[in-house]
């Protein structure tokens, strides 16, 4: 019955495939010879079927062995990142993370966090979705994650959801060169402002009702998707608010002007941490946020932490 089989008997049977014989493999794992080859006999016998060609010298796999040796490796792999996770959730661990992060958080600062999550935290599942406007906050509602980092503050916090300031992302107003308004030399005004297409966020959610505010302009295109909006932007569809570090790049090298708006103020948008009320982040969670801190902080020109 294959229920009688033991990840012991996987172990020495991968011992032996990668030794290439029974008195290598029992040197591995710390038995006598006798013991390796009555495993492996009781192994074939549990699988029905031989595993081993013994005509020669030094067992060699035959064809099913080949075939089995990757199935043993996975299951022996999946035991030990199954020991690996619950040792974890007994140290206060939590069994998963899933966060769901604003679109103009930086990615480039995002992406490093989240490697060091992944050395720090071997066999911690993880998984990341990338939203606008409510979008995190949506999903944070719908219990598919466990954070959001969520840059559109609700008026009135509700009594289920807890938050903390995280940082705040620069955004300035900017066009292609291409586009008619960057021809234009010194401050625009916004009547000039006002029959040229804004690009603007929409959102997928009805939680902001689409009372995201900024909008100057009469004509209107809508995006539900930051990449794309983007795009369009380079394009010299129009004009729009974007996050400074998005495109500083395209800045740089004159592929966008930054437009000087009368009596425009400087727009920041506040970065939260957003979870439940009462359900803490855990321990990796919690590492998360403080690794993200620490990188903000690293890098003050560009984003404020205080």
């Amino acid at each position: 019955m294959i229920e009688n089989l033991t990840l012991d008997q996987l172990r020495i049977f991968i011992a032996v495939a990668e030794t290439g014989s029974f008195s290598g493999a029992a040197r591995r794992v710390h038995r006598v010879q006798s013991a390796v080859s009555q495993s492996m006999q009781g192994l074939e016998t549990v699988l029905g079927t031989p595993v081993f060609d013994r005509s020669g010298k030094a067992p060699k796999l035959n064809e099913a062995g080949q075939a089995i040796l990757g199935d043993a490796r996975r299951l022996v792999e999946g035991a030990r990142a199954l020991k690996a996770h619950a040792a974890e959730m007994a140290a206060g661990i939590e069994p998963e993370l899933a966060l769901a992060v604003d679109a103009i958080f930086p990615n480039a600062l995002l992406m490093q966090s989240l490697k060091a999550l992944r050395e720090t935290f071997h066999d911690l599942p993880v998984s990341v979705y990338t939203e606008g406007l409510g979008g995190p906050e949506q999903r944070l509602r719908d219990g598919l994650v466990r954070l959001a980092l969520s840059a559109f503050a609700t008026r009135e916090r509700t009594q289920d959801l807890e938050s903390e300031f995280l940082t705040r992302i620069p955004m300035i107003p900017v066009v292609a060169a291409s586009h008619p308004l960057a021809q234009i030399e010194g401050p625009i005004s916004r009547d000039r402002l006002e029959y040229e297409t804004q690009l603007v966020l929409t959102d997928r959610t009805p939680i902001s009702h689409n009372s995201f505010g900024g909008i100057l302009s009469q004509k209107i295109w809508r995006f539900a998707d930051m990449g794309a909006r983007l795009e369009y932007l380079l394009e010299g569809f129009g004009w729009c608010n974007m996050p400074t570090h998005m495109v500083e790049a395209a800045l740089r090298d004159g592929r966008l002007k930054r437009l000087d708006i009368v009596g425009a103020a400087p727009v920041e948008l506040a970065v939260h941490v957003v979870h439940e009320r009462g359900r803490a982040p855990g321990l990796a969670g919690r590492w998360l946020i403080e690794d993200l801190r620490r990188r903000l902080v690293e890098c003050p020109s560009q984003f404020v932490v205080s």
